[in-house]
């Protein structure tokens, strides 16, 4: 049976996260906190918010003891941060990755409050995950170890409450098992405590590509801005998932030329473009990597980074944007697919350079918002085309960049400044509509 211990932290236990680092980098949640503090710094919200805001609502941490293949119990440590309920139930993803801690999970969740209230969503942020090597479990083992998580945290999830989906490590196979999990648990079919499901059960068109989708849209009104031709523009994408591989599909579809790819196994560059269908069909019978990828010279991915490219998109892993990088790169824009992928010192030498970054609260927004058509879907019982979904998501995408846009030159900051207070404006009305007690 699992075992579950929850805390509310404290106020003033945030600051013991400015010291955290993780591999000589700034600690994931110390990163929010100094964004969260430029962002006071020009919004000047109230004390009492601001400490509300600065620290999660709930923390749960959970010991998942499962049976593994070989009839041994290993025993899994999961974790569920609610940051902020102040607009709605909250969201966020699961993932299952060795890497995954506290930090990290207490920085995705209040990074999906943000992501929430900028999109204008009824939804306030959560993340989840599983300190775990997907790669190496087998199949009965990945559903033991979803289905005891799921068990474990039955009190937490809920489709008014706490609403999770995919995220690194996870996808429709698993939401799958915990929407069949939590029903049975519950004695009912309730299809909408998760996002991200396969469509039989509930799920919805356009949910798959809807991140790579929102990255897209988010470079092109940034290439918009500041007078960026499609025609003449040049990309790199690092990481090469989900997201990494439908924004970079997206994007060359828009007439965008990609000159590299990577993901964890190896990294490409082809000064005539990389053929990206040519990549996807080859990741898909290669057993989902890059490695022995013909298609263009093998590079680190630190030369991906700093690439002779016009765009840049970062869609892997967190802090790989560091001072070093951010003073050599060549990109002139960077658009974030992943979360948590600059490091805070970097974004004024970025800011310097005149180097613009579409913040990842913005710019991987694509995929809580068709979260959020999926759970409307689910609430409504009628389904919509992909077309339709397209459709929605893409305004919905364009408004939330005009928005962050106006409030980045009303304050005279960056766009990462201008996403924190966009975010801000809105979670401070509600936090004081609500009132406290």
């Amino acid at each position: 049976m699992a075992t579950k211990k929850e805390a509310t932290q404290p106020t003033n236990a945030v600051n013991s996260n400015n010291a955290a680092a993780t591999n000589g980098n700034q600690g994931m949640f110390a990163a929010v906190l100094s964004r969260l503090d430029m962002a006071f710094s020009k919004l000047n919200p109230s004390y009492n918010f601001q400490q509300i805001i600065k620290n999660p609502q709930k923390q749960v941490i959970v010991s998942l003891p499962v049976m593994m293949d070989n009839g041994k119990i290993e025993v899994f440590q999961g974790y569920r941060v609610i940051h902020s309920m102040a607009l709605g139930p909250s969201k966020g993803g699961i993932r299952y990755a060795m890497d995954v801690d506290m930090d990290e999970v207490k920085a995705l969740a209040a990074w999906m409050t943000f992501k929430c209230a900028i999109a204008n969503l009824p939804y306030g942020g959560a993340k989840g995950g599983i300190q775990c090597d997907p790669r190496k479990l087998s199949v009965g083992e990945l559903e033991r170890l979803t289905r005891a998580y799921t068990s474990a945290m039955a009190d937490v999830f809920g489709v008014n409450k706490d609403i999770p989906a995919p995220d690194m490590g996870t996808g429709k196979r698993e939401m799958a098992w915990i929407v069949d999990t939590f029903s049975k648990i519950r004695g009912e079919d309730i299809p909408g405590v998760v996002t991200g499901k396969p469509l039989t059960l509930g799920g919805s068109k356009g949910r798959e590509a809807a991140t790579g989708r929102g990255v897209m849209i988010s470079c092109l009104e940034a290439m918009k801005k500041i007078g960026m031709n499609k025609k003449t523009a040049t990309c790199a994408v690092q990481g090469f998932g989900n997201v990494g591989s439908n924004a970079a599909r997206l994007i060359a579809a828009q007439g965008i030329k990609v000159l590299g790819i990577g993901d964890h196994t190896a990294a490409f560059y082809n000064p005539k473009g990389i053929d990206i269908d040519a990549a996807l069909k080859y990741v898909k019978e290669n057993g989902g990597i890059l490695k022995g990828f013909t298609g263009g010279d093998l590079v680190s991915n630190e030369e991906l980074l700093l690439s002779d490219v016009d765009i840049l998109v970062p869609a892997a892993v967190q802090n790989v944007i560091t001072e070093d990088i951010a003073k050599n790169m060549k990109a002139r824009l960077v658009v974030e697919g992943a979360n948590g992928p600059t490091v805070a010192a970097a974004d004024p030498i970025l800011y310097e350079r005149e180097i613009t970054v579409v913040p990842d609260i913005l710019a991987n927004g694509g995929g809580v918002t068709v979260s959020y058509f999926e759970w409307v879907q689910n609430k409504s019982g009628h389904y919509w085309s992909e077309d339709e979904v397209n459709a929605k998501h893409d305004a919905s995408m364009s408004t939330a960049f005009e928005h962050v846009w106006f409030n980045s030159k009303q304050y005279k900051t960056n766009l990462r400044t201008g996403a924190y207070i966009t975010a801000l404006k809105k979670l401070e009305q509600a936090v004081e509509y609500r009132g406290n007690y």
